[in-house]
């Protein structure tokens, strides 16, 4: 790729958050609903400090920082960096106000298009394209944050106008899921290519899956909603123990954004609607993923069960741009997996324990980000992404 090309999709990549950011309000993109979000306004400063880091600091002759304090307040979780600001309190944060962290952007981009513009060093362009696709994480967190936060106010505003279909998503359909076989294989999982990839995703490698079926499509909202009529949420017997603790703890009796007056309702960015019964069930956890499965007679796959099938048949519905979709593989490194030097080395592997794995992508996803070998990776209680499920069986039975 071309320094030109690379820079026109970081021209637009930037456009894009704040086209994101100019949906809501100054008051809106100061606000956190729980310490796993963050306020529009942190994104917005942290994917500028990710460029102002690593690229400014290490590239652009007398470099002066914008704001000394900056460095500090708008470190996510680089340790090698420094201190950071506590994650939990990023909402308490009033100063710097938002036209500050415009002008932040504004700025920085500046000094950017400079270095970018004037023969760049092959280091400085790869960092451009990770601080791209780092950008892209960030634009689907824009989303997921503001749709909890909105769920949070009690006159459950919407960000986007509601269109006439409903939820801003893939249309889908009400054909029966099928179930998919695929022979016992040794398998090669991971990035290949020439293109991007985060480091989480490599090395290639060989495991070998057992005779499966995975299902067609993804779980609908009507079929979870069976589950919930059925009482599934008060059935121990389909709950993982820790999933059944936190299920009593937080008096969870339904997916995160659905209500019931009068008829079933969920909260999206166009506000409450209707439930769409065909479309993907979301935002659910592990937990609820996992029981789900057990009450359908069925199971989790592996990631390598879910990339081996998407391999062998890539026009499988619903693989991307709905939900990212649960596994049952827990996160950890590949065979042969090597952390980068420095603190771009704590991008991905620093957490690599009690997490697992989600494949695919989801609505909120920038189309450009999805890929085969893309490793998504949430604590196994988290509710606020949109993630959903496609189940799988063994041949021998589950």
């Amino acid at each position: 790729m071309t320094s030109s090309s690379l820079l026109d999709r970081w021209s637009a990549t930037r456009a894009h958050s704040l086209s994101i950011a100019a949906r809501i309000s100054a008051e809106d993109a100061s606000a956190q609903s729980m310490p796993e979000c963050s306020p529009m306004k942190w994104h917005l400063a942290h994917t500028t400090w990710f460029y102002e880091t690593f690229i400014l600091e290490a590239f652009q002759p007398g470099f002066q920082p914008f704001h000394p304090s900056f460095r500090v307040l708008f470190n996510s979780y680089y340790n090698g960096i420094g201190e950071q600001f506590a994650r939990p309190q990023r909402g308490l944060l009033t100063r710097p106000d938002l036209g500050l962290v415009l002008e932040y952007r504004r700025v920085t981009d500046l000094h950017m298009r400079q270095l970018m513009q004037n023969a760049p060093a092959l280091q400085l362009l790869d960092l451009v394209e990770l601080g791209i696709q780092h950008e892209q994480q960030h634009q689907e967190l824009m989303l997921t944050d503001i749709l909890h936060l909105f769920h949070c106010n009690p006159l459950y505003p919407a960000m986007l106008p509601r269109p006439d279909g409903g939820p801003d998503v893939a249309p889908a359909t009400a054909r029966p899921a099928e179930w998919l076989e695929f022979d016992a294989s040794l398998c090669e999982i991971g990035y290949m290519g020439n293109g991007f990839c985060f480091d989480n995703e490599t090395p290639r490698h060989r495991e070998f899956v057992e005779a499966f079926f995975i299902s067609s499509r993804l779980v609908n909202n009507g079929e979870y909603l069976a589950f919930v009529e059925a009482g599934g949420y008060h059935n121990p017997a389909l709950w993982l123990s820790e999933g059944w603790n936190w299920l009593r703890q937080q008096q969870i009796d339904r997916p995160l954004y659905w209500r019931h007056e009068g008829q079933w309702e969920e909260f999206s960015l166009h506000g409450f609607v209707p439930l769409d019964l065909v479309q993907p069930v979301s935002h659910l956890s592990f937990f609820e993923a996992s029981a789900y499965a057990a009450w359908a007679g069925a199971r989790l796959p592996t990631e390598a069960e879910w990339e081996f099938a998407a391999q062998k048949m890539p026009d499988m519905e619903q693989l991307y741009n709905n939900c990212w979709q649960w596994t049952a593989s827990s996160y950890s490194a590949y065979p042969g997996y090597a952390v980068s030097d420095g603190a771009i080395g704590e991008y991905n592997g620093k957490f690599m324990a009690n997490q697992y794995v989600l494949r695919g992508s989801s609505a909120f996803t920038p189309a450009q980000h999805a890929r085969l070998s893309y490793r998504n990776f949430f604590p196994s209680a988290t509710r606020w992404q949109r993630a959903g499920i496609r189940l799988a069986l063994s041949t021998s039975g589950d």
